[in-house]
């Protein structure tokens, strides 16, 4: 088959979970014999990238904003996959899911996979907010098959919309090698800082960690990996917060990747994610893949994903992860434990190459029959 991706910001992934899942999977179906096309934008990959590993990249231009980036860069994309003769368009996210109906009027497949409720982050204003949610309905209703990144979310949207909503979760990638030149860099110590690591954004609570932090007077560092998406002015706050009235020292080394985030998992006392909002939070399975002990806020999604390992606190209370951190850190033997047993289920459980495979299988129903509709795609 030949499949276009539309939605995402591009590959190679940097930062976004989206893109690293858009990533593992082209090149997994390239790997099985597909034809893939990934839409890149000129702010994320470079325009002079035409392939990465056998799959083909197609940079079109988008309108560099905060409301409009992504649905500008989705038409031109739509656009050029259908003069493409694609068999599949598979859309990610609510938004991009607004163009979902487009591959209809060319008689292709249409899919769209969920990566989260994109219409509750608080950074939308009332507008932004509506139209993400009408992509919301759209993303059931529009394509020939819609996918959800996490089985909570792909429950409670059927139930809602009377739709449909195939469930095929994020895997998770691990690399063997590290980089511990960044320990030295931000002077660090094996076994004694405290870790953050996702975008700078307010839906994943930075603001509460920070706080909680200094409240607690912590005696090691806490590093903040991450850095702005569309949220300049909120990580200005956070770097403001984090230096004011002294306390416990808060590193903030931008976006970290490769073997230099690999070494900062594994080097950490704990991973905390406080976010209020997720799909399937990737990070957090990268966390227990790596073997490190995880404090998450207690939604649903996150809860989802940690089981019985981990521990959680009440999400959006800076008292209750203040106080679930010094716990977390006068436990560590038991915590660090518990990692390990949490680190050979996530290798076993959360395979990209398994989630290839579901994946071709609906496709493969949709190219044999478009007409009898996704219920027969199970």
């Amino acid at each position: 088959m030949k499949i276009a991706m539309i939605g995402q910001k591009g590959i190679p992934a940097t930062y976004g979970g989206v893109e690293r899942h858009v990533e593992e999977l082209s090149v997994r179906l390239v790997e099985r014999g597909h034809e893939v096309i990934v839409y890149t934008r000129p702010h994320y990959s470079a325009t002079s990238l035409r392939e990465y590993r056998g799959v083909r990249l197609v940079s079109l231009p988008s309108v560099r904003s905060k409301h409009l980036d992504a649905i500008s860069h989705v038409a031109l994309c739509a656009a050029h996959a259908a003069r493409e003769g694609v068999d599949v368009m598979h859309f990610h996210a609510e938004g991009p899911a607004l163009l979902s109906w487009v591959p209809r009027l060319r008689g292709c497949a249409s899919v769209v996979t969920i990566h989260g409720q994109d219409w509750r982050r608080p950074k939308w204003g009332k507008g932004a907010s509506l139209a993400l949610r009408a992509g919301e309905w759209m993303a059931v209703h529009a394509p020939h098959a819609t996918i959800c990144v996490s089985e909570t979310l792909a429950r409670e949207l059927s139930q809602r919309y009377g739709r449909p909503v195939q469930f095929i979760p994020n895997g998770v990638s691990l690399i063997d090698e590290r980089d511990d030149s960044i320990l030295d860099q931000f002077n660090l110590e094996p076994q004694r800082y405290v870790l953050f690591a996702a975008r700078l954004v307010p839906e994943k609570g930075c603001h509460y960690l920070i706080e909680a932090w200094r409240r607690g007077g912590f005696d090691m560092p806490l590093v903040m990996a991450g850095d702005s998406s569309f949220s300049d002015e909120y990580v200005a706050r956070l770097k403001a917060a984090a230096s004011a009235g002294g306390g416990a020292r808060i590193v903030f080394p931008g976006y970290v990747y490769g073997a230099r985030l690999a070494s900062l998992f594994a080097n950490a006392a704990l991973f905390v994610l406080p976010s209020n909002l997720e799909g399937m939070p990737i990070v957090l399975l990268e966390a227990l893949g790596y073997g490190t002990p995880v404090l998450a806020s207690d939604i649903a999604l996150n809860r989802e994903v940690l089981g019985s390992f981990g521990r959680t606190f009440k999400a959006g209370s800076v008292e209750d992860l203040a106080q679930s951190l010094g716990e977390c850190l006068g436990d560590t033997e038991r915590l660090s434990a518990q990692a390990q047993r949490a680190r050979d289920v996530v290798r076993r459980d959360y395979d990209w190459d398994a989630v290839a495979s579901r994946t071709i299988e609906l496709y493969s129903c949709l190219d044999g029959g478009l007409a009898e509709g996704p219920e027969n795609c199970g």
